[in-house]
């Protein structure tokens, strides 16, 4: 993925543009969101996606609430607004954190430039930790392809590349340096209905040249137990203290099959993706999204119903994966085993 002009997010000037993922993958679509109500949509819709790519878009919603003047009151307006759009991903929080203490510090006339700049400081970090994610994350797919002599079978849940933050990607940056290194590589994709995430993600692949295959989310199970995965490797969207973490619905499902097949089973992502306010997994609030996102099916064509519109539904956006079940952890100063999480979280710059 040595073309970086694959960005999720462009400023110009007082504005930014996005890449519309609830067009993707039939339409690629760009949209221009130039208040803080366009950003609020944008990512309650989920035309803005992806944990890292949430918060640095909120960051940037925020600069744009704030006028010559902004006084304290419209500061924290404007940072509740953007902590409202979605509660799991803790990388929203941090980044709203950070905007609010920046912004406090800085004198009236002053903050609208320190939001521009603060946010932007955020955009560059992201690209650079998840290179460097990348970079640590390439070292296992490398030892699993010197091991076997083989192409290492990776597979992923959800959507955690390009598309997920501003470059590079969390879960699929390995992938893509694996692909600069010559490493061969073929990923397992799986749908992730309802939101059918994977589709990003088959669509990301498709335009690097990076073998891939589609699965159903039920097919995941019978696959890692036939024993034609060689890792799984998955983003996140908040990680506890003790390292139980939040991820696409789904994601559970296929820790349990790796461990009882004994699988490794790694997490990307960066820093900031650690909550220490959360001890566990149970602490992690879960984000209940619309019923009709599993009474519907989307297509190129638009959406159809699959069930009746009175039909009751229960639809987590996503599931915790304990700690128990977890390999390690890859972040932009290294990898982690799970087992000494605590240790390294002593020395980790979190929140």
């Amino acid at each position: 993925m040595s073309d970086q002009t694959l960005f999720t997010l462009i400023r110009e000037g007082d504005t930014i543009t996005i890449l519309d993922q609830t067009r993707l993958p039939f339409e690629t679509v760009t949209r221009t969101l130039d208040c803080i109500e366009d950003v609020e949509t944008a990512i309650k819709t989920m035309q803005v996606r992806g944990a890292p790519l949430i918060g640095i878009t909120a960051a940037y919603g925020v600069a744009m609430a704030l006028g010559e003047a902004a006084c304290d009151s419209l500061v924290v307006d404007a940072v509740d607004t953007m902590l409202a759009t979605r509660p799991t991903a803790v990388n929203l929080k941090h980044a709203m954190r950070r905007m609010h203490q920046r912004l406090l510090r800085s004198r009236l006339d002053q903050r609208q430039n320190a939001a521009w700049q603060e946010a932007d400081a955020m955009f560059y970090e992201d690209v650079n930790a998840n290179r460097a994610i990348g970079q640590h994350g390439v070292t296992l797919l490398k030892e699993i392809y010197e091991r076997t002599g083989k192409p290492v079978r990776v597979m992923t849940h959800c959507n955690a590349g390009w598309l997920a933050t501003v470059a590079w990607g969390t879960a699929l940056a390995p992938v893509y340096l694996a692909l600069e290194q010559n490493i061969p590589v073929e990923v397992w994709v799986s749908e992730t209905r309802p939101r059918n995430q994977g589709l990003l993600t088959a669509w990301e692949l498709s335009r690097a040249g990076i073998p891939h295959t589609l699965i159903a989310d039920n097919a995941a199970g019978a696959l890692i137990a036939n024993g034609q995965v060689d890792c799984v490797l998955v983003g996140a969207d908040r990680i506890a203290a003790n390292g139980d973490t939040a991820n696409k619905v789904g994601t559970y499902l296929k820790a349990l099959a790796a461990h009882a097949a004994g699988v490794p089973f790694w997490v990307a992502a960066p820093i900031n993706t650690f909550d220490t306010s959360c001890d566990t997994g149970k602490d992690i609030p879960i984000e209940e999204r619309d019923g009709d996102e599993v009474r519907t099916v989307q297509g190129e064509n638009g959406s159809a119903h699959i069930a009746d519109t009175d039909m009751r539904v229960f639809n987590p956006a996503f599931d915790v994966t304990p700690a128990s079940l977890i390999t390690g952890f890859i972040n932009e100063r290294g990898i982690v085993l799970a087992d000494k999480l605590e240790e390294h979280m002593e020395h980790a710059e979190v929140v």
